[in-house]
């Protein structure tokens, strides 16, 4: 591998999938969280605009240091260049879509049931 390596970081956010590259990640000192630092971004030089790489650029813009909870962390590699980072849907259901409040099930006794 490189002498300064670049991982590639897949986590859940918000009923989406995040995929960005950084140059530093560690164990953060604030219990259960994984920091990130150094976000590497696609060259600004390329003539093709990916814009799901714009929406991460934006919601990352102006961050130094991102705090991840470690039970939304998928997976971490540890890559030789950056890729494309990306935002998508989660496989689940839409998001205009929430679970309906359900109840707590009603005990039945039976009449051989003691209590």
């Amino acid at each position: 591998m490189a002498t300064n390596p670049i991982y590639k970081v897949i986590f859940y956010n918000q009923d989406k999938i995040y995929e960005l590259y950084a140059k530093a990640i560690y164990q953060s000192e604030m219990y259960g969280f994984i920091e990130v630092e150094e976000f590497v971004f696609g060259e600004r030089s390329q003539m093709i605009v990916d814009p799901a790489e714009e929406k991460l650029k934006l919601e990352f813009n102006g961050v130094a240091r991102s705090y991840i909870p470690m039970h939304s962390i998928v997976r971490i590699d540890e890559v030789e260049k950056e890729g494309v980072g990306k935002i998508v849907e989660s496989g689940g259901t839409a998001s205009n879509v929430s679970k309906f409040p359900s109840m707590a099930r009603p005990v039945i006794k039976t009449p051989d049931s003691t209590d």
